[in-house]
């Protein structure tokens, strides 16, 4: 694959993205959330690239009060529209993260599918998430990631998965560069009952990986301590076998 332009985070995102297959796991994803992270149901959350708020959303119905941060303008208008159906506690901005300026005010932080953690253009500018998340805890807040395990791509990429839902099948593609811990990631997205087409994934989404190890350093630089690590939302043990990495931690008194 070709990587695409520095900044393809900026511009690839569309509402479609609400009938993938991942996306219909998200109240499982937040009971597992609010189990591991201890959490009463009063706690401000913040939610860095929210999307189009389906976790924030999901914390907003159960009593929540949630802040949404995104890049993509459709997404944050459509969320702010739903909580205001809804009548939920959740207000939504639209932002580049590193322009969240919020110092000391939530009790947890979350970057969930990747949370645009490894997305930007270089090292420099993808530490400055951790900092945001950082900065914007309360002393003892907690912070939660879903992001993808750097240790598995070393092992296992390039591959091609499937991954079926309910609505559809997505074919994902990844490449990987061990030096500069890059991966390319280009995906194909098909409904039931369509016609199955020529599958060609020519181009893919740079994204720094991180591994276990390299996220403690980078987070005990901030102050912060992990706390867990998992493989996925059913609490399975994380390893160099898994692709995804869950990681709680919590910042200091």
């Amino acid at each position: 694959m070709r990587a695409a332009e520095s900044d393809w985070y900026k511009r690839i995102w569309s509402l479609d993205i609400k009938a993938q297959s991942w996306v219909e796991d998200t109240a499982r994803q937040v009971d597992f959330i609010c189990r591991t992270l201890q959490l009463k149901g009063h706690e401000r959350i913040l939610d860095l690239a929210c999307g189009f708020g389906r976790h924030a959303l999901a914390f907003a119905r159960r009593g929540f009060f949630v802040t949404g941060v995104d890049i993509t303008p459709a997404y944050v208008a459509d969320a702010a529209e739903q909580a205001k159906r809804e009548g939920l506690d959740a207000r939504f901005i639209l932002s580049d993260i590193r322009d969240v300026t919020f110092a000391g005010e939530f009790d947890v932080v979350l970057n969930m599918a990747d949370g645009a953690i490894g997305y930007l253009e270089n090292d420099a500018e993808n530490l400055r998430i951790f900092d945001v998340a950082s900065r914007a805890l309360k002393p003892g807040g907690r912070h939660f990631m879903d992001i993808m395990n750097a240790g598995y791509a070393d092992t296992h990429f390039p591959c091609q998965l499937w991954d079926a839902g309910e609505n559809g099948l997505t074919l994902s593609r990844f490449e990987w560069d061990k030096q500069s811990r890059i991966m390319l990631y280009g995906q194909c997205d098909v409904a039931y009952g369509a016609r199955l087409p020529r599958v060609a994934i020519e181009e893919g989404n740079p994204t720094r990986l991180y591994g276990e190890a390299e996220i403690d350093a980078i987070l005990r630089a901030r102050h912060m301590e992990v706390t867990d690590v998992f493989a996925d939302f059913s609490g399975k043990p994380a390893s160099d076998n898994e692709i995804q990495m869950l990681i709680a931690s919590r910042k200091g008194q």
